[in-house]
């Protein structure tokens, strides 16, 4: 599945769709989840794991895109005017627009795709809730980073999840680590309703 994935990401960027297209059919997949970048594949392969289910085996590829705008690229690509793949995801309510334009525009149902409030970070620190998420960051080692962090003047007099949201996008790698972090710490009953969402509709064979 990694070979498809990034058979498909030469593709998307100019390169030759006869790869994708083979491993496609050899593999199978049957499902590629669209997301925004690798934070957001970290939390849903996290969330796989945790209940114990393998996406590759299923024939599900999670595929981040390398941004938002990206989606209209990658839906012509494996929906119906291209491998014919069923297509899932997940997106920020900001960005929706785009995301139902191109789902829209080649004939592909959107019903797999769900909606995060602000994106899926501010959705899991919600989730979580401040104080949690401030523990699982010392607990990290991250506790000097993040008072630093707070300490700037830009963070005075925003929200504890404002400024934990943006904490976690201050450092490269930071935002795919707590991903999984902060997935393997939610509660069974606390998993965000879009994530939840999706990992629930990649079980329906159509």
């Amino acid at each position: 599945m990694a070979d498809f994935r990034r058979a498909v990401t030469a593709w998307a960027a100019g390169g030759d769709g006869g790869p994708a297209g083979e491993l496609a059919v050899r593999l199978p997949v049957r499902v590629a989840v669209l997301l925004e970048g690798p934070s957001d594949a970290a939390a849903v392969d996290a969330l796989a794991e945790r209940r114990g289910r393998d996406l590759a085996a299923e024939g599900v590829c999670v595929l981040p895109m390398g941004g938002a705008m990206s989606v209209g690229r990658f839906v012509r690509l494996l929906g119906p005017q291209g491998l014919g793949l069923r297509l899932a995801g997940l997106c920020d309510e900001r960005e929706h627009p785009y995301y139902a334009r191109a789902l829209d525009a080649s004939g592909a149902d959107g019903r797999d795709f769900f909606v995060c409030a602000a994106d899926l970070e501010d959705e899991l620190i919600r989730a979580l809730g401040t104080d949690r998420v401030a523990e699982l960051i010392r607990a990290e080692g991250d506790l000097r980073a993040l008072q630093t962090f707070l300490n700037q003047p830009a963070q005075q007099g925003r929200t504890a999840q404002a400024q934990l949201r943006r904490f976690l996008g201050t450092k490269k790698g930071r935002k795919i680590r707590y991903g999984r972090v902060l997935v393997a710490a939610l509660p069974q009953d606390a998993v965000p309703a879009p994530l939840d969402g999706l990992l629930r509709s990649l079980l329906r064979d159509g």
